[in-house]
């Protein structure tokens, strides 16, 4: 019995398709994969306050950073925080401006890290809450001074915040907008 040219045409589209869906398959689970790897060692963030010049940030987790640039990390737990941020805040972004080793002063108002001019300390909050001043003298190993350029930041030039160490720290960010 003889095979007409017609009657194989199905069967070979028919491989083909299944072939091409198994391609894609096997692509599919590559660039999932792929996407899977990066979310795991980054995340977006979108900053929703002024202290910071950029709204838009990539985070590079678990990644300790060095002077300038943006950090991530989780605020310790304190009265002034819980207040203004509630129970569970979102993590902090700042500029590290002092690494370990640095020396931290308080001249007044005045804050300085190894004699260069980093901040300016308010006596209160925009509520009028008290702010204590922060830790001074030299930063220690695995801690961070950090800051922003804002009149009204809270960071480390302010005890509820003190230095970001290491175990609070989320990772390093890049702006992106």
């Amino acid at each position: 019995m003889a095979t007409a040219v017609s009657d194989l045409a199905p069967r070979a589209s028919g491989r083909k398709l299944r072939w091409g869906l198994f391609g894609a398959f096997i692509a599919g689970s590559v660039i999932l994969g792929a996407i899977s790897d990066w979310r795991d060692k980054h995340a977006l963030l979108i900053n929703t306050t002024d202290s910071l010049p950029n709204w838009a940030f990539v985070i590079h987790k678990n990644q300790m950073p060095s002077r300038g640039e943006y950090v991530f990390f989780l605020p310790p737990k304190s009265d002034l925080v819980r207040r203004h941020f509630g129970s569970k805040p979102e993590m902090f972004g700042k500029i590290v401006y002092g690494m370990p080793g640095d020396t931290v002063r308080h001249w007044g108002r005045l804050v300085t890290v190894n004699h260069r001019v980093v901040a300016y300390t308010k006596p209160f909050t925009k509520a009028g809450e008290p702010l204590a001043i922060g830790p001074s003298g030299v930063i220690p190993s695995g801690c961070y001074y950090v800051g922003t350029p804002h009149k009204d930041g809270f960071d480390s030039r302010y005890a509820a915040i003190g230095f970001a160490c290491q175990r609070q720290i989320v990772g390093t960010g890049e702006a992106i907008l």
